[in-house]
């Protein structure tokens, strides 16, 4: 690697241009192309007049009586086996009772019936329809409710078509419940969505711009975003601005920078601190665009903490001798265990006092991720914290070796002035840290083990979670795994922070997250702190 092209590299590096989602700008061109089918059938609906005379017709006939759909000839045998199945609950409603859980909650769904609830709700609820609704009732009646059972939702983006051309229109829609499914991934980009559903009836103003949209069609589209039961997506622009989250609580809302983070202090002299986990920073460097002095423009950092470099110690003093102009100061940690792997780094305009790296215990340091900057009125400790694994193999090492150490290092350290910790801690320490919290009980990063060492090490020896101090209902995240493009619909975790000596904690004027820089499966974070 030269230096003449470390430096072409390293000076087009950070290119916000090349991956922010600007506010107010979407950067794919697109139109949605709504379409909606039953049992099967590829009518488009882009057509809203053809919406509003079928739904009107729907409307006048209340137990659906002569609603006339084409329904495939593949899909014909389907429906005649959910009536005769009905038909035979009538002559023996035992039968019902004998059904699983699951069988029962089938057949509500079919019906188009509410499925919630126990198995005795299930029953009665099956029951009740059986007898309304086949005691004297046709067999027509009963096959055109089951045919109205199952729905595609496809929402497609259609590149080269004009971006802000708009659907609107007043009129009555079906909505549709989606099924929970556990252990099913969520629809990348392009996927049709398939869901099972009953059918309700509202009012709304609809309001439809480019977005990918899963699972059932919101309440209020004015905005232009969609929101199922546990998963929220919007316009490709900020999906982090819609509360995504499997089991929301009451007054927890999601993290907006545009509107949730202060001006800059007038009055007092302050630090920027910022962290990212990069991924990587070779691969970070191939970015066409990329530049770190668009990210010192926009944000004015005093101080940049990565982690996760991968690099190896061969290619540092060629990347040292390229920083862009007011970062001379840059501290670096490699790997000597495993090359190309871990890594940490801390870039300051400003000069530390001194500098340090690991933990001072041979068996924590050979990974290279710990750097330690002393500051006039602080430590600031750049930290790595090792994964527990798949299968969880690091779990005890984590939880009874590394944390402890970490913890007890702090405080030494406290002992001469407070201390900021800072990076990829990877735990993500509350269930509002998490999209799917029931989801990943043993996943790591979330292990009963490793969310009560985060407390006992850190938490209840008097440091403070600057994020969940200033935003203690908020949900954000700073991490999402690319498998299933967890970004564009924010399913995420918050794995990094910045803790801080509970003697500074009221001194950190905004804890904040930077969720529209990509380039890496984190995204950096920051903190404003008064000195």
């Amino acid at each position: 690697m030269n230096n003449q092209a470390l430096q072409i590299g390293f000076r087009t590096f950070l290119n916000l241009s090349s991956f922010t989602a600007r506010p107010g700008q979407l950067n794919i061109e697109s139109l949605v192309s709504l379409r909606a089918g039953i049992m099967c059938s590829k009518r488009p609906i882009s057509n809203l007049s053809t919406i509003s005379s079928s739904i009107n017709e729907e409307k006048k006939s209340k137990k659906l009586k002569g609603l006339k759909l084409a329904i495939p000839d593949s899909e014909d045998n389907v429906v005649k086996e959910n009536y005769q199945k009905i038909q035979s609950f009538k002559d023996d409603l035992s039968k019902i009772e004998a059904m699983t859980v699951q069988e029962l909650r089938t057949t509500l769904r079919n019906v188009g019936i509410s499925a919630k609830g126990r198995k005795p709700d299930l029953v009665s609820a099956l029951k009740n329809f059986v007898s309304k609704h086949l005691d004297g009732g046709s067999s027509q009646e009963v096959e055109q409710i089951s045919s109205n059972c199952t729905k595609n939702i496809s929402l497609q983006n259609k590149a080269g078509n004009v971006l802000d051309e708009t659907i609107n229109t007043v009129s009555e829609v079906s909505s549709c419940k989606q099924i929970k499914r556990r252990g099913k991934h969520f629809p990348a980009e392009d996927e049709t969505v398939k869901a099972d559903s009953g059918i309700i009836t509202t009012k709304k103003k609809i309001t439809i711009k480019t977005a990918e949209v899963s699972g059932k069609i919101s309440s209020d589209f004015d905005g232009g975003f969609f929101e199922t039961d546990n998963l929220v997506t919007m316009p490709q622009a900020e999906p982090w601005t819609i509360l995504a989250h499997k089991k929301p609580q009451k007054g927890w809302i999601p993290y907006n920078p545009r509107a949730m983070r202060p001006p800059p202090p007038e009055d007092a002299k302050f630090m920027k601190l910022m962290s990212w986990n990069v991924n990587g920073l070779r691969a970070l460097l191939k970015l066409e665009g990329f530049s770190a002095v668009e990210l010192a423009q926009r944000e004015n950092f005093d101080v940049l903490c990565f982690q996760e470099t991968k690099l190896q110690e061969k290619d540092v003093e060629s990347i040292k001798q390229c920083l862009i102009d007011g970062y001379e100061n840059s501290f670096w940690t490699c790997s000597r265990a495993k090359l190309g792997y871990s890594g940490a780094a801390i870039i300051s305009r400003v000069k530390p006092l001194s500098v340090s790296y690991g933990l001072g215990i041979p068996d924590h340091d050979s990974e290279g991720r710990i750097v330690t900057a002393e500051f006039d009125s602080f430590y600031l400790i750049n930290a790595y914290v090792p994964n527990s694994g798949d299968g969880l193999k690091r779990l005890s090492y984590r939880v009874t070796q590394w944390d402890s150490s970490l913890s007890n290092y702090m405080k030494e350290l406290e002992k001469s002035k407070p201390v900021i910790l800072t990076g990829d801690l990877n735990c993500a320490h509350q269930e509002i840290d998490i999209y799917n919290p029931a989801g990943n009980r043993r996943s790591a990063g979330f292990t009963d083990e490793e969310r009560q060492s985060f407390g006992t090490n850190f938490l209840s020896r008097g440091f403070v979670d600057t994020f969940r101090k200033q935003h203690p209902n908020v949900v954000g995240y700073t991490y999402w795994g690319y498998r299933h493009g967890g970004r564009k619909t924010n399913k995420g975790w918050r794995l990094d922070y910045f803790l801080v000596s509970e003697s500074i904690a009221d001194k950190a004027h905004d804890s904040y997250i930077v969720p529209d820089v990509g380039g890496s499966d984190h995204c950096p974070i920051g903190l404003i702190l008064k000195v």
